[in-house]
């Protein structure tokens, strides 16, 4: 709280010695700033106790950022970005882009937490979703064996493409070529992100898509439509942990950190469940909404060290590309 006020104080201070009010600019995946996105409430929420102007930029998917980023270099508007995950904190903090955030917090994750560049905001299980009357495989294998239609995203722009890549990498190792040789004739499409994909499951493309396990929350909670599930799958499920990081050459360092640490309270984290449709990094007062409850709960959570991940990542893609290119 009191770092909080101190910020504010020197942004306030700032505002009045230029006369102007203060921009924080931060690059984010596109349906976080969707109308029906986290991002127009947390604008006003922000904005309500920094004097400032933030301005969301959207720049396609989650792994697009990070591509985005390496292309402006030190050039970059942002002040921020938020929306990369751990399977892409390794190279982002390769960069040399990110300052360290300074921040003390408690997070209610499945994992410790002690990145001294990126803070989590929130995290879930990758899963496939489908119909609940459909007679879901219940592993990879089930899958590749089965005669559904699956769509997932492109590894090269998407995080839960990428986190499909790991998934996989994360269950069966050497064993994932062979995987992926299996579920080549499952794959109907491979779009560049999460809402086309998904889009494409609600117009009725094809029988699963991947996701998370809290999607079913959506239909339950906004639409009172519990006609979705997610499939738990034996060799476990792959965590994400999304995360936002301040910019080394951010004009408004102050500014940013005050977003960060904000990011970490309230009035960020409970908008989160029933817009984002992830699980809090920080369970809000008032807990988790009702339908939470209804939502599966993977018995092995896997997760890749970013290190790790980072060094899987070009073999998992090759192995991907070489199964889907037959």
């Amino acid at each position: 709280m009191r770092a909080s006020m101190i910020a504010t104080g020197l942004v306030a201070a700032a505002t009045g010695a230029a006369g102007q009010t203060p921009e924080l600019t931060v690059y984010t995946y596109d349906s976080f700033v969707s109308d029906w996105g986290p991002g127009p409430q947390i604008e006003a929420a922000f904005e309500e106790v920094c004097g400032c102007d933030l301005r969301f930029v959207g720049a396609g998917d989650g792994a697009a950022l990070l591509s985005r980023l390496r292309l402006e270099g030190e050039r970059t508007q942002a002040d921020v970005v938020l929306g990369l995950d751990t399977n892409l904190t390794h190279a982002a903090r390769e960069t040399g882009l990110f300052a360290e955030h300074g921040i003390a917090a408690e997070f209610d994750l499945p994992v410790a937490w002690d990145d001294p560049h990126f803070l989590p905001f929130d995290w879930g299980y990758f899963a496939f979703v489908h119909e609940a009357g459909l007679d879901a495989p219940t592993s990879f294998r089930a899958l590749a064996e089965s005669d559904l239609d699956i769509l997932i995203q492109d590894p090269r722009s998407s995080t839960p493409g990428l986190g499909l890549l790991m998934w996989v990498k994360a269950a069966y190792g050497d064993e994932a070529g062979a995987i992926w040789e299996g579920l080549s004739d499952n794959v109907v499409t491979v779009t560049p992100g999460w809402s086309e994909a998904y889009g494409l499951f609600l117009d009725g493309e094809a029988d699963m898509v991947l996701s998370y396990t809290t999607s079913p929350a959506y239909h339950l909670i906004a639409e009172d439509d519990p006609s979705k599930a997610a499939a738990p799958f034996e060799e476990g499920h792959y965590m994400q942990v999304e995360v936002a990081g301040m910019l080394a050459g951010t004009e408004q360092p102050d500014l940013a950190r005050q977003f960060l640490e904000f990011m970490t309270g309230p009035g960020f984290q409970s908008v989160i469940p029933t817009t984002n449709w992830m699980y809090p990094a920080v369970i809000p007062p008032e807990g988790l909404p009702e339908g939470f409850e209804t939502l599966i709960a993977p018995e092995t959570a896997l997760l890749l060290p970013p290190a790790e991940a980072a060094a899987l990542r070009g073999p998992a893609l090759e192995e991907w590309r070489a199964a889907l290119a037959r």
